[in-house]
């Protein structure tokens, strides 16, 4: 469903850096993802979750945005 997720399977976090919600025995799996254009989503990272997803998770994912978005045919895999 792309950009049309909304609360309770996704939500939006800050700076183009969404979250993915999972619930799987009790334990909450968050996986942190940006889109590349309307068509591709890039997954950052996951993390079981807390109480919220820490700053430092977010953050990561950020810079991990910043660093595809500067080039990013070098994290694109292509078939030949």
């Amino acid at each position: 469903m792309g950009h049309a997720l909304r609360r309770q399977e996704a939500d939006f976090l800050r700076d183009g850096v969404y979250e993915l919600r999972v619930g799987l025995q009790h334990v909450n799996y968050r996986i942190l993802y940006f889109f590349h254009g309307r068509e591709a989503a890039v997954v950052s990272h996951g993390l079981v979750k807390q109480a919220e997803v820490p700053p430092k998770d977010i953050e990561k994912a950020i810079q991990r945005k910043q660093k595809f978005e500067k080039n990013p045919k070098a994290h694109t895999h292509e078939e030949e």
